[in-house]
C-alpha cells in the first residue's frame, strides 16, 4: 500500500510518514511524530511501524518519535539478496537513519527483532545511542548460548531453521492472506483484545509488496549464514558490553522466547540496567499492556532517571 494510502487510513493521528534515505539505494518508510529528543522505535516480525501507535500517541507530546518500517517491509525499499539483510547492515540503517533525522544520538527502543538491531547497534555504533530499552528480545550472545544448552528454547526457535529452507517458507506464510502469521500473533496474545482484525490488516500490507515477506525471512536466513551458533574472534562487537543505560521490559508470557534469556543479562551491560518483568503479557508486549509500557518507558527516558 502506498505511502498515501496509509496517511488516509490514519487522519486524526499525530503522526504522519516520511521516506528518510539511510543508505544508497535504500529509504525507510517511518512513522514520525512531536518533536524534542528522538526517540526510535524498531519494531518486530511479523510486524511494522504500526506496532507502536500507542507509544506514538503517548510519547509524542514529549520527543521526536520515529517508527520506521525495517528494512524490506512495507514501503521501506527492499534490496535483492540475503547479503542485503544481515545485523550489521541492519545496524547501520539505525545509525544512518540517526543522522539523516539531523541528530547525532538518539533514544532508542526495540520489540523482536527491532530489540536485536538495537543492541547490535548499540554494540557497534555505542556514540549513536544514549537510551536504549528492549521489549521481549534477547541479547544476540545469549540467545547463542540458550540454543546450545536449553531444549526448551532450541523447541521454540524451531520455525528459525524452517526459515532457512529456499521458498517453501513464503509459500507456506503468505498463503490464505497471511493466515498462518496472523494466527501466530493471535495465539501469542495473552490480552486477546489488544490486537484487532483491523490491527492485524496493518502487519498484513507491510508484508504485501513482491519481496517484503522474502526480504523479512531474510533477517534469519542472514543471521544463522553468519555462523551464528560459532564463537567469535576475542575482538568481535558481540564480545563488548553495552555502554547505554538500558531498560528491559519483558512478557513473561512469551511463547517463543523462554524467560531464561534474561537470568544473567545484566552482566552484558556496562551502562547501568534494570529489567521490568509483565506477569499477564505475552510476547507482544508494547500492544498487550501499552499504558504500562508507555509508564515503564516515560519514566526511563526521564532525565531525572537515577540510570542517567
Amino acid at each position: 500500500m502506498a505511502i498515501q494510502e496509509d496517511q488516509r487510513l490514519n487522519r486524526g493521528v499525530p503522526w504522519h510518514f516520511e521516506r528518510i534515505p539511510v543508505c544508497r539505494g535504500v529509504h525507510l518508510n517511518a512513522a514520525v511524530a512531536g518533536d524534542g529528543p528522538l526517540l526510535l522505535m524498531l519494531h518486530g516480525f511479523p510486524e511494522c511501524w504500526y506496532s507502536w501507535r500507542h507509544q506514538l500517541r503517548a510519547l509524542s507530546s514529549s520527543y521526536r518519535c520515529v517508527a520506521p518500517d525495517l528494512r524490506g517491509y512495507g514501503e521501506s525499499d527492499a534490496p535483492r539478496g540475503v547479503s542485503n539483510y544481515t545485523v550489521e547492515m541492519l545496524a547501520g540503517d539505525v545509525k544512518n537513519l540517526i543522522h539523516a533525522l539531523g541528530r547525532e544520538r538518539a533514544l532508542m527502543a526495540g520489540h523482536d527483532w527491532g530489540g536485536v538491531i538495537a543492541l547490535v547497534a548499540s554494540l557497534m555504533h555505542p556514540e549513536v545511542v544514549e537510551r536504549l530499552i528492549i521489549l521481549n528480545s534477547p541479547h544476540p550472545a545469549r540467545m547463542r548460548q540458550q540454543l546450545r544448552t536449553n531444549f526448551r528454547q532450541l523447541a521454540r526457535s524451531w520455525y528459525v531453521f524452517f526459515f532457512q529452507l529456499p521458498w517453501i517458507p513464503e509459500l507456506t506464510l503468505r498463503a490464505g492472506n497471511f493466515s498462518l502469521l496472523m494466527r501466530a500473533i493471535r495465539v501469542g496474545l495473552v490480552q486477546k483484545e489488544a490486537v484487532s482484525g483491523a490491527d492485524l490488516d496493518h502487519f498484513r500490507r507491510a508484508l504485501s509488496p513482491p519481496y517484503a515477506l522474502t526480504a523479512a525471512l531474510n533477517y534469519y536466513r542472514a543471521l544463522m549464514r553468519r555462523d551464528f551458533l560459532c564463537d567469535p574472534p576475542p575482538d568481535h562487537w558481540l564480545n563488548r558490553k553495552v555502554q547505554a543505560p538500558t531498560l528491559v521490559i519483558w512478557g513473561e508470557q512469551d511463547i517463543a522466547l523462554t524467560k531464561e534469556l534474561t537470568h544473567g543479562m545484566q552482566d552484558r551491560f556496562a551502562g547501568g540496567f534494570e529489567i521490568r518483568y509483565v506477569p499477564d503479557s505475552g510476547h507482544w508486549v508494547q500492544q498487550e499492556k501499552p499504558d504500562l509500557v508507555n509508564t515503564l518507558m516515560r519514566n526511563f527516558l526521564s532525565v531525572s532517571n537515577p540510570l542517567c
